[in-house]
């Protein structure tokens, strides 16, 4: 397996650099089972995606005039609602925050009664039962650290749609980072990202040619 490592300075640039990384780069392959069955994608083997400064804004990218863009604020703000409750609708298998909803009081707890220096804030998504769904979780657990005064979130997704899901999970995520932040007292930090499965529907294929300003290469 080849190990790609994108460093990013913020959330859009990194969604450029991943873009153009995973066009040049990726496996590509038709899908048998999960999301899409028939299509192709195009896939890297594995990520490791450091994002230095996450919290600079605007957290989601501007992309050429004519292209759709794959999120706005104000669905990342709705989306919100899927990654810090149980909320669900009848048509969901599940939601992040099934799992996160409780755990994320917990983690603030234990850094504000335990101090800083652990490495047990850990939340994790899904159970012994999500290989039984036909679609199960994505992203699988949010890390934290905090490390000089600042908390930091390493999350891990077991398979990434580049194109419509990174933009607005990453946004998500970070808000949720600085919510837990000034909750603990603590800086914002970097975000770190990791997957085996960060990926380009074909269908999606030109549109990211074009956003990541590739259309003459």
């Amino acid at each position: 397996m080849q190990i790609s490592v994108v460093e990013a300075r913020d959330l859009p640039e990194a969604w450029f650099l991943c873009l153009r990384k995973a066009l040049a780069q990726g496996r590509e392959y038709t899908i048998e089972r999960g999301s899409n069955v028939g299509h192709r994608r195009k896939e890297l083997d594995f990520i490791v995606l450091q994002v230095r400064n996450p919290g600079s804004r605007p957290l989601i990218p501007d992309v050429p005039l004519g292209v759709p863009p794959p999120s706005s604020m104000d669905y990342v703000e709705n989306y919100l609602q899927y990654l810090m409750t149980s909320f669900k609708a009848d048509t969901e298998q599940y939601t992040y925050g099934e799992d996160l909803e409780y755990q994320i009081p917990e983690l603030i707890r234990m850094y504000n009664v335990d101090g800083y220096n652990t490495n047990q804030g850990f939340m994790a998504v899904g159970s012994k039962e999500s290989i039984r769904l036909s679609d199960p979780p994505c992203l699988r657990g949010i890390d934290t650290r905090v490390e000089n005064e600042k908390l930091h979130f390493i999350v891990y997704f077991r398979s990434w749609d580049l194109w419509a899901g990174f933009p607005s999970n990453l946004a998500a995520i970070q808000l949720l980072k600085e919510y837990v932040a000034s909750e603990i007292g603590a800086g914002d930090g970097e975000l770190i990202a990791l997957s085996k499965g960060l990926h380009l529907y074909d269908y999606t294929w030109e549109l990211a040619r074009t956003s990541a300003g590739l259309d003459d290469a």
